[in-house]
């Protein structure tokens, strides 16, 4: 409605003020793949498709480049550059897309994660190609958080579970074939074909989302006159960059455990510390109830198991003999199971008992974790690490859909970007600490060197491993995961 049609306006008013227009009503039936909607959950399923594929494919192609690239002692740069530079653009993303509308990110976001696959595909040297990771990193931060905005603005209440529990089963179909893949293209054109082929994919992605999200999510949102005054903290984005700045510290000194490493870790943690005090919701450490328990949430389910599943495949090898490739297949159910999980949790009949799913779901993470170092013992059978992993991925396919799910519908329209930043925060800081965490207690209990990306060490393999080594791993994680049972109780307000 424009200021000329308002009452007590000036009928002859030449410049009327211009308001956003109003997105057409969603209709009240109809799937995510119904006519209104198919061509926007096309379009964004398939940007996360792309990014799923490029994480799962990276780690094959990974080794060949630093090698050809003289770079090997930069190896660990190479993801950690990603990492980074991701968590400063979460932020920027949740600002940028609750003031304007997800549009502008996602375009820029989009733009940066092509420019950043031809830097790495072009590199001639190996910090061009550490360059290009972070490059890659901005443009993937920007775009996660951005459609976590656009799920928000131009899904209805009753379609967000299903749209969010596409988003997670995008990343079945890569982590099984996405490695196959990168590895034949490497062995057959080169390596630089594995970053080079990918931007081509991104044009249909953009052809089929943009105009979507332009004619349904552009454009700040209206003021509501009785919400009360939001009290964002300031210098938000500084603060990002000192999370960036302490994500990388410790990194750093997680690669190099030596005496010289204490200050940069001293100092990494303790910006980590201030930072995530104004970027995660107040209350998160202490599982305060609704929106800091589901932040929480998110961050404890996947610290916990993504850093034990870091460990599975070296456990198979070291302590049971098998080789790398049975090894890690032990966790391709996972991936189906994955899928399963949040399919149940978006089913609208059961959404009154999600919060009930996602306790369950905890439950059974914490079991699968706490039963993988079963195999430790000689009499007990490999494939049991296979069904508990199978458990454990439903538990986590029902958690992290369900985490998105609850984020969204207790945030308010204008703050969904803000709170969807904070929770892909806490998915990937909690990863980086538990896995080193998990780390240092592998080293301390007399563990072999475990190379970057889950790459088995000659030494390891012939057994250097020290089984009370996993145990020292799992049992910690398992009790993580457990404490995640109690914080999904209270996810609810």
């Amino acid at each position: 409605m424009s200021t000329s049609q308002q009452p007590g306006a000036d009928a002859v008013d030449p410049l009327p003020i211009p308001v956003p227009a109003e997105p057409a009503p969603a209709p009240a039936t109809g799937g995510v793949l119904s006519r209104p909607y198919l061509a926007l959950s096309l379009g964004i399923v398939s940007v996360v498709l792309l990014i799923a594929f490029e994480a799962t494919a990276v780690g094959t192609a990974m080794p060949v480049a630093a090698r050809e690239l003289h770079g090997v002692p930069l190896y660990a740069f190479a993801f950690s550059a990603y990492f980074t530079t991701s968590l400063f653009a979460m932020v920027l993303a949740g600002q940028w897309a609750d003031r304007s509308g997800p549009l502008a990110p996602i375009t820029l976001g989009i733009g940066g994660f092509a420019a950043g696959l031809l830097l790495c595909g072009t590199a001639a040297s190996m910090w061009v190609f550490v360059l290009g990771r972070a490059v890659q990193g901005l443009g993937g931060g920007l775009v996660i958080v951005a459609l976590y905005v656009v799920v928000s603005r131009a899904y209805p209440r009753r379609l967000q579970p299903a749209i969010l529990a596409a988003f997670s089963a995008c990343w079945v179909v890569p982590s099984v074939v996405g490695p196959l893949i990168a590895g034949t293209v490497t062995e057959h054109l080169g390596w630089r074909w594995v970053f080079l082929g990918i931007p081509v994919l991104i044009l249909l992605p953009l052809l089929l989302a943009l105009p979507q999200i332009r004619r349904r999510a552009v454009g700040p949102l209206p003021a509501d006159p009785d919400a009360p005054p939001r009290t964002a903290p300031r210098g938000r984005l500084a603060w990002a960059f000192a999370l960036s700045l302490a994500a990388g510290l410790l990194q750093y000194a997680a690669g190099d455990p030596h005496w010289r490493s204490l200050p940069p870790a001293l100092a990494g943690a303790v910006l980590l510390a201030l930072a995530v005090r104004v970027l995660l919701p107040r209350g998160t450490w202490r599982a305060a109830r609704g929106l800091p328990a589901v932040v929480l949430l998110r961050g404890v389910a996947a610290g916990a198991f993504i850093a034990a599943e870091s460990f599975v495949p070296l456990m198979l090898v070291t302590q049971r003999g098998l080789s790398p490739t049975l090894a890690g297949l032990s966790l391709a159910l996972g991936g189906s199971t994955w899928a399963f999980g949040s399919w149940v949790q978006a089913r609208p009949a059961w959404s009154a008992y999600r919060r009930t799913f996602m306790t369950f779901g905890m439950v059974l993470v914490a079991a699968a974790i706490a039963t993988a170092p079963g195999v430790l013992f000689s009499w007990t059978p490999v494939w049991i690490v296979a069904v508990a992993w199978g458990f454990g991925c439903f538990g986590m396919g029902i958690v992290t859909s369900g985490t998105s799910t609850l984020l969204l519908e207790l945030s308010a329209p204008e703050e969904a970007g803000t709170n969807s930043a904070a929770l892909q925060m806490s998915d990937g800081l909690s990863n980086v600490l538990l896995l080193a965490l998990g780390g240092a207690a592998f080293a301390a209990a007399g563990g072999g060197a475990v190379g970057a990306a889950h790459e088995v060490t000659a030494g390891a393999a012939a057994g250097a491993s020290h089984p009370a080594a996993f145990a020292a791993v799992f049992l910690p994680l398992a009790a993580v995961a457990a404490v995640g049972v109690w914080v999904a109780r209270r996810t609810r307000e």
